[in-house]
């Protein structure tokens, strides 16, 4: 199954980092947040991710090109010309990096993917939010209630959009209202294909709008409770709060060894 990443968005409110790079390339423990998101997806044996790129796009093309030379040790041989690599990283991941256009929407980004994921299930979140978000049991979940969508929930401290539930986690209204005792969408998506058929104003579509708000009317919207760690990184307080977690070795996100 496929993994959407969204990460072409402006970053604004962590202008400190984002003039220079995208969002999803600020880096927690010298590592992109980007590799932290696929770190989680790739415990739980989801290895072929679509990133969508927008806002300064080849950095991250740049960042991939370059993974293995990052992380390795490495002799040039200047006389022949061969390069060998020592005790290099190899992750088992297929990353196809797709431009959505600099300007687009979430479901417009997504949108632009549709003849690339094709007739299949696939998962998408947010380039910017970690969490211990068990994967496996989000994809059972979303099987198990025979629905088109299926968004992750927590309860963070605001300045989200609001998910109404009825007691089968059915999402009776997704809003904008911010409430510190309601759940709110974390990302960590599963959708089925037929969830293109809602994207209709081209670039311009915001997934967390009309998409959703529909899917969720017509019943076909579920939400996937987690009362873990969950955490985006919006502000430079934020990228500084999930830094000192790393820093300290109490990652709640670092399931992987």
């Amino acid at each position: 199954m496929k993994v959407v990443i969204l990460a072409g968005g402006l970053g604004t409110r962590l202008a400190e980092e984002t003039t220079v790079k995208p969002k999803p390339m600020v880096e927690i423990g010298g590592m992109p947040i980007l590799w932290h998101i696929m770190k989680i997806y790739s415990h739980y044996g989801f290895n072929e991710f679509v990133i969508c790129l927008g806002y300064k796009g080849e950095v991250i093309k740049e960042w991939f090109k370059n993974y293995h030379l990052r992380q390795s040790d490495v002799t040039f041989d200047f006389l022949t010309g061969a390069t060998k690599f020592h005790s290099q990283t190899r992750e088992p991941w297929k990353v196809t990096l797709v431009d959505t256009g600099a300007q687009s929407m979430t479901g417009g980004r997504l949108l632009r993917l549709k003849e690339l994921i094709g007739n299949e299930r696939f998962m998408l979140t947010y380039g910017d939010g970690v969490g211990n978000v068990n994967i496996s049991e989000l994809v059972k979940h979303h099987e198990d209630s025979g629905k088109l969508a299926t968004l992750t929930s927590v309860i963070p401290g605001g300045r989200f959009g609001v998910v109404e539930t009825d007691e089968s986690n059915s999402v009776l209204a997704f809003s904008e209202k911010t409430d510190n005792q309601k759940r709110v969408n974390a990302g960590f998506f599963v959708f089925e294909p037929q969830v293109f058929n809602y994207l209709k104003d081209g670039d311009a579509t915001v997934l967390e709008q009309d998409p959703l708000k529909t899917l969720a009317h017509e019943g076909q919207l579920l939400s996937h409770p987690h009362d873990g760690f969950w955490h985006p990184m919006d502000t430079l307080s934020d990228k500084n709060k999930l830094e000192g977690l790393w820093s300290s070795g109490e990652a709640p996100w670092k399931l992987w060894q």
